[in-house]
């Protein structure tokens, strides 16, 4: 049976990992595993931009997909045609860079799907999972075709999820529902 891992996951490796049945001689215990629907303790939510790339190409299938597999929950979708000032407020970090008035002019030129997830861990293992273009395996790796369009945007820690959630959603647009499967994802 996996069990969930302790507050501290370790190397972001571990994330990925598959376990393995316990049991077997020469085998180590199961790694952690990123699950998604988890106890009010365990969750933490993370915000998904698919970029004007994605949303063209109809890759939205498969990226949601990947995250319904994996166990997250989705709280938060929509579709919309980011205005300037959206885009500006969220890549704000990014401001001084060579690459940014392309950036922007490329985040406003049409519609994106923001989602949240939530899940144990949801903001390390959404990292792992999008990866970067040359990841074999990851979203980005396999569904890009070019660095300066790499399908999505993920948040890189979990106080930068909060603070992008909040770009792109009210709280009152994030729905809080019960996931049934928690029971079979955790063994609770």
């Amino acid at each position: 049976r996996l069990r969930p891992a302790g507050a501290a996951m370790g190397s972001l490796g571990r994330c990925l990992a598959r376990s393995v049945p316990r049991g077997q001689p020469g085998l180590s215990p199961p790694a952690p595993r990123c699950y998604g629907s988890a106890p009010a303790a365990l969750q933490e939510r993370t915000l998904l931009v698919a970029k004007p790339d994605a949303v063209q190409r109809r890759l939205l299938g498969d990226i949601i997909r990947r995250f319904e597999r994996r166990g997250f929950k989705l709280v938060a979708m929509k579709l919309l045609q980011a205005d300037r000032r959206l885009v500006e407020q969220h890549y704000e970090q990014l401001r001084l860079k060579p690459f940014y008035p392309a950036l922007v002019a490329y985040m406003t030129s049409g519609p994106v799907v923001a989602m949240v997830w939530e899940g144990y861990n949801v903001v390390r293992c959404t990292r792992a999972m999008v990866g970067d273009s040359s990841a074999v395996g990851t979203i980005r790796g396999d569904l890009s075709v070019h660095i300066t369009r790499n399908v999505v945007h993920a948040s890189d820690s979990t106080e930068t999820a909060q603070r992008e959630i909040g770009f792109w959603f009210r709280r009152d647009e994030l729905v809080a529902w019960d996931s049934r499967d928690r029971d079979n994802i955790y063994g609770l």
